[in-house]
């Protein structure tokens, strides 16, 4: 993957370009999670690619590279407002909150996707499949993961038996079984069709 969006942005004098990247449209509970990535020019990791296409332990090596190296802000939506405003309109709130949490304002956004948040305070490029190719996007997807993944980790302490230790809140197998046997829980988004039908 090569740094061709950044370098054109950073060619006319963009000195800090953000990649934004959401994870937890599909699961049935948890919030959804975004991340943004300021990559330090002289200090970019190697091997970022998409999350989805890296193992746990690659996601886990490079996920402290980047909090160490880059600048990075995470944004979330929670279960509630994916209630009341739709996963779509949720995704775009946790990116844009991710934005507003950078330590610097960002000269452009390269945003995953077809969709760019409203309230960017800049320009903002959306890169279908961004995450594939950019590495700043690839970054926040890498960030964004790794975070959700724990929060999912941490809540299934409190509501064990649906196995969000290793399905993140997707609808596994062990997942909907534990909703028939278990019930629904305050984390579970009643919004989604398989836990309206439950409800």
């Amino acid at each position: 993957m090569d740094m061709m969006f950044e370098e054109r942005l950073w060619a006319q004098g963009m000195r800090h370009v953000a990649g934004v990247d959401e994870v937890g449209r599909g699961p049935l509970a948890g919030p959804v999670v975004a991340a943004a990535v300021i990559l330090n020019r002289d200090s970019v990791p190697e091997g970022l690619n998409d999350s989805k296409k890296l193992s746990i332990k690659r996601r886990e090596f490079l996920a402290p590279l980047l909090w160490q190296s880059a600048r990075v802000s995470i944004g979330m939506a929670t279960v509630e407002e994916i209630d009341a405003i739709n996963i779509l309109q949720a995704s775009l709130l946790a990116m844009q909150r991710a934005v507003d949490g950078l330590s610097v304002q960002p000269d452009h956004v390269l945003v995953d996707g077809n969709r760019i948040p409203d309230g960017f305070p800049c320009g903002a490029t959306a890169v279908v499949g961004g995450d594939g190719k950019s590495p700043s996007i690839a970054a926040a997807s890498i960030v964004a993961k790794i975070w959700r993944d724990n929060v999912m980790k941490e809540a299934a302490t409190q509501w064990p038996g649906y196995g969000w230790e290793t399905n993140a809140g997707y609808p596994t197998k062990c997942h909907k079984s534990a909703l028939r046997n278990l019930g629904v829980t305050p984390l579970h988004r009643r919004s989604f069709k398989p836990i309206r039908d439950i409800l």
